[in-house]
């Protein structure tokens, strides 16, 4: 519903033979904030990394490893996702989500929908829901053994103070820590149907393309573009990765926005329209138009 009010976010659609790196470098080269991008087309490997190994602060971007690991926990029988959650008074946390400001105390559910929760809605609730299933150090274990050193949840959403397993990590980093070119790798091996299972990269998949944040990344693609994606914000920051679909290909794209000079909850918020333009650019550069 924002499409027509944004459209002249774009300035021009880049030529089908641009560049990547000379379109995508001027729109971060110009944020006024610290910028990390990595892009990478999972059919052909053409690529545009920007300070790709910076380690940053995800946001609710951690949500998609939490995800990882549940799908992980349930295909070795650790957990189940029809197992009944309640919800108490206790569980509930400010921020994103449904459950806290429309769920009666009391109210039960599936594990299955608490995951669902957490990606479509990014519910802060949900999420612990979750993570009192998976753990903390489970999540980042399991980063670590797919290679992704510096992807770590640092504790439960709005409760850092009494269940960070990193004190300084969590001072540094909030809720976690990634960097782009990690984020990409997982949605390459999630892409792959390396994760877990191939059915269940499916299921993951399906999911990230019910977030219904389309505030950054998602925000000026064409109409009925296929985008499996999660999504994060914070003050000082704004987080996204996902899978666009194109004509040459599912193209995996992470920005990570830091230290953003413009901190305002707007939908025209700076690093929401660098991340906007990278987007389109993205999907232009990789489905040109037609001649």
């Amino acid at each position: 519903m924002f499409r027509s009010a944004v459209a002249a976010l774009l300035v021009a659609p880049p030529a089908a033979a641009a560049d990547l790196e000379a379109t995508l470098a001027p729109l971060v080269k110009d944020h006024k904030g610290k910028v990390a991008v990595a892009v990478k087309n999972l059919k052909t490997g053409e690529a545009f990394y920007r300070d790709a190994d910076a380690v940053m602060p995800t946001a609710s971007l951690i949500k998609l490893p939490v995800l990882v690991e549940a799908y992980w926990q349930a295909a070795e029988g650790k957990l189940r996702f029809d197992s009944v959650v309640m919800l108490k008074k206790e569980d509930k946390v400010p921020g994103s989500g449904v459950l806290t400001p429309h769920f009666s105390d009391g109210a039960t559910f599936a594990l299955r929908d608490a995951a669902r929760l957490m990606i479509a809605h990014s519910d802060n609730t949900a999420t612990n829901l979750v993570l009192d299933r998976t753990g903390i150090k489970p999540v980042n274990e399991r980063m670590a053994g797919l290679g992704l050193k510096n992807t770590m949840l640092n504790a439960q959403v709005y409760k850092g103070r009494d269940t960070s397993v990193d004190p300084e990590r969590t001072k540094k980093y909030g809720l976690g820590s990634t960097t782009a070119r990690e984020m990409v790798r997982l949605l390459e091996l999630i892409d792959g149907g390396k994760v877990v299972s191939p059915e269940a990269c499916r299921e993951m998949l399906a999911l990230l393309k019910e977030c219904e944040d389309k505030e950054m990344l998602a925000r000026l693609l064409p109409e009925g573009v296929a985008f499996a994606h999660k999504t994060g914000a914070v003050n000082a920051a704004r987080t996204e990765a996902g899978i666009i679909t194109t004509k040459a290909g599912p193209v995996a794209v992470c920005v990570l926005t830091d230290e953003n000079t413009d901190r305002r909850w707007v939908l025209d918020n700076a690093a929401q329209e660098m991340m906007a333009k990278v987007g389109r650019a993205v999907y232009d550069h990789f489905t040109p138009a037609e001649k």
